[in-house]
């Protein structure tokens, strides 16, 4: 399946959710290799309380070294980073991050589509980005930026979605690479690694 995805530099992975996406997370992590060898950044809607939560779930089902994105900070192979609630997060031309408080987009900060949008402009086509369960339209159109700038685009069954919406709509209106079931996405991103 992912075979034709074998990287020719280094890439990166963008993964977005909101309502539901969680569940999808928890069934992906335990599987992921520990061999891994690009940046995976997670966009998740969440409020602010008990931010560490999640970064202690996540961390407690793989291998990976699991945190929270900070400013300024080089986004490394092997480890994931997870947007800081209550803000947006970017990726900079020197593949630093940025966090950003500016006004919510798709009524949401951090939000999917300014997270899609500028690591696309950074990483082009070595960029993965993945689209899982939520209630809003927030990616939608973060996609269409992985699309100009020839990355690839991945999204959740809408089928198989708590909340179908969101990537409903992605399917709708964005060309998209590849429709997964929640149990076909981890198998996808370790076919990611460098042979």
């Amino acid at each position: 399946m992912a075979e034709t995805l074998t990287p020719k530099a280094d890439i990166a992975l963008v993964i977005g959710g909101s309502a539901g996406s969680l569940d999808v997370l928890l069934e992906i992590f335990p599987a992921l290799s520990a061999n891994i060898d690009f940046p995976v950044v997670l966009v998740i809607h969440r409020k602010a309380n008990n931010e560490s939560l999640l970064i202690d779930l996540l961390q407690s089902r793989t291998g990976l070294t699991v945190s929270e994105a900070e400013e300024k900070a080089a986004l490394q192979a092997g480890n994931v980073y997870i947007a800081p609630a209550d803000y947006h997060l970017l990726i900079e031309g020197n593949k630093t991050f940025s966090l950003d408080y500016s006004e919510k987009v798709n009524y949401s900060r951090p939000s999917i589509d300014v997270t899609f949008q500028s690591a696309a402009e950074v990483y082009k086509e070595q960029l993965v980005c993945i689209l899982l369960s939520g209630s809003n339209a927030d990616g939608v159109n973060g996609l269409k930026f992985v699309n100009n700038f020839g990355g690839k685009v991945v999204i959740q069954n809408p089928s198989t979605a708590i909340m179908p919406y969101m990537p409903q709509q992605a399917v709708n209106r964005v060309k998209t690479d590849y429709v997964l079931h929640a149990t076909e996405m981890a198998e996808f991103i370790n076919n990611l690694i460098k042979q």
